[in-house]
């Protein structure tokens, strides 16, 4: 049993440093990347790093414990220079998606927390779709496309699931940069701040009953697949570090 429990931990411990070093190996890939196509990166999280260490010596000098604050500076401006990297990548990602097809789909794919999300529930020939999400908030419909168009789906698409769901809030979101509207790069935060409506044991519920009415769904494209992949890949591993 002791042999067995040795190797189970041995075993362990290779798994995690294979995954420590796939974690650094794919942060150092997204940062070629993103070097070559933003010059500013580099300079920005130098000055980011210096600048907390040379802000923490300096505090340092007051009371005389400059080189205990030192290195307390450098570890916080390490911190931050990553911070900026993920914010850049993020930003990067965000522009190239925007107005692509698909691309509202994958965004709430991205999402953290409680959320049940369904793409394509109403949908057209011209790659207009409507994506539900059910969360704290209640019911949130997001649609992608022509505005007219999805304007239309989504009252089809209330009315449908509103004599179901009942007093549930539904809210209704179109993505896009015109008035009214909100850009992709903001549509996680904007349904992340819509108030908390139900509690987190009638998601579930809520969910099993609009699969039974089904959807209308159509074939949603696959959008910006490999950007967002990588960018939740660097999310994940920057938060790790």
């Amino acid at each position: 049993m002791a042999k067995q429990d040795r190797a189970a931990k041995k075993e362990a411990a290779k798994q995690k440093r294979q995954a420590s070093k796939a974690r650094r190996k794919q942060l150092f890939e997204a940062f070629k990347m993103q070097r070559r196509e933003d010059r500013l990166l580099v300079p920005l999280m130098l000055a980011v790093l210096l600048g907390t260490a040379v802000v923490a010596f300096l505090l340092g000098l007051v009371w005389n414990l400059q080189w205990f604050f030192l290195p307390v500076g450098v570890a916080l401006g390490a911190l931050g220079a990553v911070i900026v990297f993920g914010r850049r990548v993020q930003a990067n990602v965000y522009n190239k998606a925007d107005g692509q097809p698909g691309a509202a789909g994958w965004a709430l794919e991205n999402m953290r927390g409680k959320w049940q999300l369904t793409q394509g529930v109403a949908g057209t020939s011209q790659l207009d779709a409507v994506h539900r999400v059910v969360g704290r908030p209640g019911i949130v419909l997001v649609g992608e496309g022509s505005p007219h168009r999805v304007r239309n789906l989504m009252n089809q698409e209330k009315k449908r699931i509103a004599r179901l769901v009942g007093d549930t809030p539904i809210y209704e979101i179109v993505v896009g940069n015109e008035e009214d509207q909100v850009p992709l790069r903001k549509l996680q935060s904007r349904i992340m701040k819509l108030p908390r409506n139900i509690n987190a044991g009638q998601i579930d519920s809520l969910e099993k009953r609009l699969e039974a009415i089904g959807g209308r769904s159509t074939a949603m494209p696959k959008g910006p697949a490999p950007q967002g992949a990588r960018m939740r890949n660097v999310q994940r591993a920057t938060r790790r570090k």
